[in-house]
């Protein structure tokens, strides 16, 4: 007889808990989860895809109220057993040129729910929401791993460094700690104004953002530094208080039981009241919250999703030649800092925070 899988225990088992609430909720009897960061958070951190950029893994599962079972290509299997998946569900082997998901399973089935469906979509998002304590375990390591990395890289910079040199080091040091450099943009002074500067062969000059989204496990860590090559002048060292000051606005006013709205009102009413363009804020997204997707979901002003408690942010309030931005967990006392290693030279915000400085060399 086939071996029964053992049910799941702690984290893996309050996610299926509330996959089985979402299935009640909508009256079907499977659940099919096939994107990466899904998958990635249902199975405990597996790595569910191959190509970095992928956005559906290799692999889907079959979420039912008998059991889990994930279906995985004949090409896959050995590794994802060994190396992968729990011990707590069941496999169902396919030909690598075949179909990953049979007739039973396809959209449109009687009884079958799909992820990218409305109602899966945002169950599976609330679901995600408030991070388990293993969660939060790998979220933290991770955090510190990130800004490690991001220290590590900017002690090598020079102004003669190119943007392309800055991000493959930073990328370096981010896989040498296990974590996959999903996003690394690295701007040099004559391209600070651009917020999403991908790196080029132009040297870094006096100045430069580094700024990684950092992924192991499915959790992604985001993160910007900047470093100069000279002492700020005033205009500049004003500007980069100003902008940790919106972003404090923001982490201020993230509190469970707000809607995401209403934070962002908050957030970008502070752009005015620090000095900068009221309008400054069309000019690129606000971040928002983060966890198996950089963010999930970006924050808009008409947003009702709900701020819940476990819940990890990362807001990236800017302005042409400023930007402020970490990873934040929110927890029982407020939101805590993930993506910090005690090196990195920081001050206190107004909520006791450690936010970077530009580290000037």
């Amino acid at each position: 007889m086939p071996e029964v899988p053992a049910p799941p225990t702690g984290d893996r088992a309050q996610k299926r808990e509330r996959v089985l609430d979402l299935l009640h909720t909508t009256g079907r009897e499977r659940l099919v989860l096939s994107g990466v960061g899904t998958l990635s958070w249902y199975l405990d951190g597996a790595r569910a895809a191959v190509r970095l950029s992928a956005e559906r893994g290799v692999v889907a599962v079959v979420v039912a109220p008998d059991g889990d079972t994930v279906v995985v290509p004949a090409n896959e299997v050995d590794r994802l057993r060994a190396e992968e998946l729990p011990g707590d569900v069941a496999v169902r082997v396919t030909d690598w040129w075949a179909p990953l998901l049979g007739t039973d399973l396809a959209p449109g089935t009687p009884g079958v729910l799909h992820e990218d469906e409305p109602a899966a979509a945002e169950g599976l998002r609330a679901a995600r929401a408030a991070l388990l304590p293993g969660e939060r375990a790998r979220y933290r390591s991770l955090g510190r791993d990130t800004a490690e990395a991001l220290t590590a890289t900017a002690l090598t910079l020079q102004p003669g460094t190119t943007e392309r040199q800055a991000a493959a080091r930073l990328g370096g040091e981010l896989m040498a700690r296990g974590a996959d450099p999903v996003v690394v943009l690295v701007a040099g002074e004559e391209r600070l104004a651009f917020r999403h500067a991908l790196p080029t062969a132009g040297p870094l000059g006096r100045q430069v953002m580094l700024v990684v989204c950092a992924r192991r496990h499915g959790l992604i860590a985001n993160a910007t530094r900047w470093v100069s090559f000279a002492p700020l002048d005033p205009v500049q060292a004003d500007a980069v208080a100003r902008i940790r000051a919106v972003e404090t606005t923001f982490l201020s006013a993230t509190q469970p039981g707000r809607t995401l709205g209403e934070v962002f009102a908050d957030g970008v009413r502070a752009y005015g009241e620090q000095g900068f363009a009221v309008d400054e804020w069309t000019r690129h997204h606000q971040g928002g919250p983060t966890g198996y997707a950089g963010r999930d979901p970006v924050a808009t002003p008409d947003s009702r999703v709900p701020v819940v408690a476990g819940q990890a942010f990362a807001w990236n309030p800017s302005a042409p030649g400023v930007k402020a931005e970490d990873t934040v967990l929110l927890g029982d006392g407020g939101p805590a800092v993930l993506t910090s290693d005690g090196v990195w030279p920081t001050t206190p915000d107004d909520l006791g925070l450690p936010r970077p400085d530009v580290l000037v060399r």
